[in-house]
Order: C-alpha cells, then structure tokens, then sequence
C-alpha cells in the first residue's frame, strides 16, 4: 500500500512537471531578472515613483521668519548676486552689472527667465531691499538703479542677501508650503520642490542640542545638523547603527580672544603678543585660524603667524616692562559658557610662563573685561570696519590705530578699486593688525551632521 502510494506521488509529480515545468522554469527565471534588476536600479526607479521622498532636518536655535538660517533661506531664495567659494561675487537674479559715478550708482541687468514661488515673473517692481541711504529705480522692467550717498564697496556682497517677499517667496529650488509659529518664532516649516513636488524638506527647530540629539536619536527627524559634539547620553553618535556623521567647518564664526587694549596692562603691544605666542597650535573644538578671515577669501594674504613660540613669549614678557611684586601675572578671562572648555586649555598653556588666567562666565559681551573670549560673524566681504575701526561701538577690544582705521575706509570708500586694490589694502589690514595683537584669532569651530540612512 505504502509502495503504491509512493508511485502514485511520484508519477502525479512527474506528470505536473511534464505538463508545466517549462513554465515554472520561465517564472523562476523572471523572478530573479526581476528581483537583481530592482535591487540594482533602485535608485533609479525610485525618484519614477509617485511616492513622496521627504527630509526632516532639525536645528538649534530660535529664528523668525525675517532671520531664517542660511541653510533653509538657500533653498527658497536667491539675491541680485551671489558668492562663490572665496568670496567672489557672481551673477544671481541679476546676470550683469555697471558701476558709475565713482561707485556711488550700481545699474543692474535682471535675468528675464525667473519666476517667484507663488508665479509673479521677476522684474524690476517685485524686487525690494531695505537699506537704509540707498535710492532704488526701476529704469525698465529688467533694470535697476541703486544710487547710494557714500562709496561703499561692499555693496555687491550686501546684494547677495536672499531676497523673500510676503509670505516666503522668493526665487529659488524650493517653496514655503507650510510652517508654525511659537509666539514671533518658527517652531517648523516645510518646503516643497518647485521642480518635482515629490521632493519635500522639513525643518524642525530646537531650543538647545540636547532636545536636538534627543530628537534624532528617538526618529523624529532624519538629519541634525550644526551639532558641536555628537556625544549623546555617553556615547558617540558614529556608533549608532545606520547614522553617518558629518564634520564640517563653520567659517562664518570665528572664535576669539579679545584683549581690552585700553586695559593698564594689556595696553602693552609687546605683551599681547606674548599672551598670543604663547597659545597652542590646535584645538580640538575647531581648525586653527590665526588670521581674521578664512584661508578661502579672496582677500587673504601670507601673514607673519603666531604659531606657538614659547620663547618669543618669554622675551616679549621682559620687555613688555609689566610687572607685579610677586613676579606672577594674573588676568581674568571672561568667556561665553560654550568656550569655558577652551578658557581652560589657554588657562593651563599660560601657566607654564607663571600666568594666572581667573575664569568667568559670562552669557554676552562684557562692558567691563581684561581678556573676553568669544565669537563674532566673519562678514562675506573681507570690510571689517565695525569691529576694528576707531569709532565704532563694536570694537569689542577698544582697539586704537590711525593707519587700521585709514585702511578701512579705503577698503570700503575707494572709488571703483579693482580686486587688486583692495586685496593690497586689506593685505596691510591684516600685517598691522597682527602686528598689534588686539586679539588672537583661534579657531573655526566643527560642526556635525548626523544622517540616517
């Protein structure tokens, strides 16, 4: 019986095979065509597919919806120019440009192809910026007249300002499709692509890094980014499974030491540079800058550097002619609470030449200081004239100097200068401010972002 049964099986199997066995074989070989050319053209076919492919990116920080972070304002809009790399203006919504009456009127050529967010054609009237002592007119639809009182060189770059009308529009790979308000602050905001509106970004605003790392590590966004560290609860986000970190180098923000120059000591050139000489060549928060600007401008030149050199240090500590009873100098650098760690690594490099650094957090910009270590936003165009000129409020170190203000206002005020005009001016700029240490030039610091795969 059993023998029966097992000739009976195996004469159905057979007569089934006979009867669709070339099928079978066809639709097994179809299946892996099938299943090698999905896994191999995904990424091809996937971007076909009416399927909404969306990003959500979370920052810190409170913005409102006139002081968008750049990296969303990229998206949305574009100015009458724009800067390369280093610094160089290009043509935006603007293709070209004249400049007459000895740099006090800029004609500007629009583009004629350009459409705003919400599909009002780009011309002369819907472009709008509100600076102040500037004279707009439209002198056809497709041409701009500024005429400004006073030369001022910088102007191009100001133009590069993205330009975002009501409601968020402006000219650009993206639209405002949605966004909410906490108060007069933006707690999200949704673009969608103006090309392929598939393609949707998602911003996610945070009070502090902690909320943000939170955030990432629980799934509720796809990318962090602007991260100073990517520690979260002890351990390292680089061993989060399917995370991949970024780092990057702010160079829009330069940490550095201000020393107060109308300070009793530190009124002293000759111990400034001490105090600069005597700093480490690396910090681990940032990339080591000793100059002003980024190495990437345009306007920068080979300088003298103060690489770490103890022993100019010390001279420059004997003939500074400062000196207390007991030998020892004690300063007191106040600091942003987010720097106190690198107000330790100076505090400890000094201590090698018997200097005292006293640490002081502070939450801004101290009227009343020796040392204050903090920040400031490297502007575009090589023109640091609010920071270092003479007259100028925030001349964070009350810095004093004819020839570096007489730089400034050429830098700005030269009647149509070539670019190797102004590189000259602010080459010196840089070789006589260096030369009087009223601060020392640290680092650009990292930034991180985290991805999801």
């Amino acid at each position: 019986m059993i023998i029966f049964r097992r000739r009976l099986l195996y004469w159905l199997i057979k007569a089934y095979i006979k009867k669709w066995g070339k099928t079978i074989f066809l639709f097994f070989l179809f299946g892996l065509f099938l299943f090698f050319g999905l896994r191999y053209s995904y990424g091809t076919i996937l971007p076909l597919l009416p399927i909404e492919q969306r990003v959500t990116i979370g920052i810190v920080g409170a913005y409102r919806l006139d002081s968008l972070p750049d990296d969303l304002l990229s998206y949305i809009a574009l100015g009458l120019t724009s800067l390369d790399a280093n610094g160089t203006v290009k043509p935006g919504i603007a293709h070209s440009w004249k400049i007459q009456d000895k740099g006090k009127k800029y004609v500007f050529s629009l583009r004629k192809d350009l459409y705003f967010s919400d599909g009002d054609k780009v011309t002369a009237q819907t472009i709008s910026y509100n600076f102040a002592d500037t004279k707009k007119t439209n002198k056809d639809p497709y041409t701009i007249v500024f005429e400004i009182k006073e030369t001022y060189n910088p102007f191009l770059v100001r133009l590069s300002q993205p330009i975002v009308r009501q409601n968020l529009t402006g000219v650009g790979e993206y639209r405002v499709k949605r966004f909410k308000l906490n108060g007069e602050y933006v707690e999200h905001i949704t673009l969608v692509s103006t090309i392929d509106p598939r393609k949707v970004r998602s911003y996610q605003f945070y009070s502090n890094e902690d909320a943000l790392k939170t955030a990432y590590a629980l799934g509720e966004i796809r990318n962090a980014i602007g991260l100073s560290s990517i520690t979260f609860n002890n351990k390292s986000f680089d061993l989060f499974a399917n995370t991949t970190v970024q780092k990057e180098v702010n160079t829009r923000r330069l940490i550095t030491m201000f020393y107060n120059t109308q300070d009793a000591m530190l009124s002293s050139r000759e111990l400034r540079s001490a105090l600069t000489y005597a700093l480490p060549d690396k910090f681990e928060q940032g990339e080591r800058n000793r100059l002003p600007y980024p190495s990437s401008l345009w306007a920068v030149a080979p300088q003298h550097s103060y690489a770490q050199d103890i022993e100019s240090s010390k001279i420059l500590l004997k003939t500074s002619g400062v000196a207390t009873q007991s030998g020892e100098l004690v300063f007191t650098i106040k600091t942003l609470a987010k720097y106190e760690k690198t107000a330790k690594i100076i505090q400890e490099t000094w201590q090698s030449l018997d200097i005292a650094a006293k640490i002081e957090v502070v939450d801004k910009v101290p009227n009343d200081f020796q040392i204050f270590l903090g920040d400031f936003l490297v502007p575009q165009d090589p023109d640091q004239y609010s920071l270092w000129h003479s007259d100028q409020p925030n001349n964070i170190a009350r810095y004093r100097n004819q020839r570096i203000d007489k730089l400034l206002e050429d830098g700005r005020q030269m009647e149509n200068p070539s670019i190797a005009q102004r590189k000259k001016i602010y080459a010196d700029f840089q070789k006589y401010l260096l030369a009087d240490a009223p601060a020392a030039f640290l680092y650009f610091p990292y930034e991180y972002t985290l991805t999801r795969k």
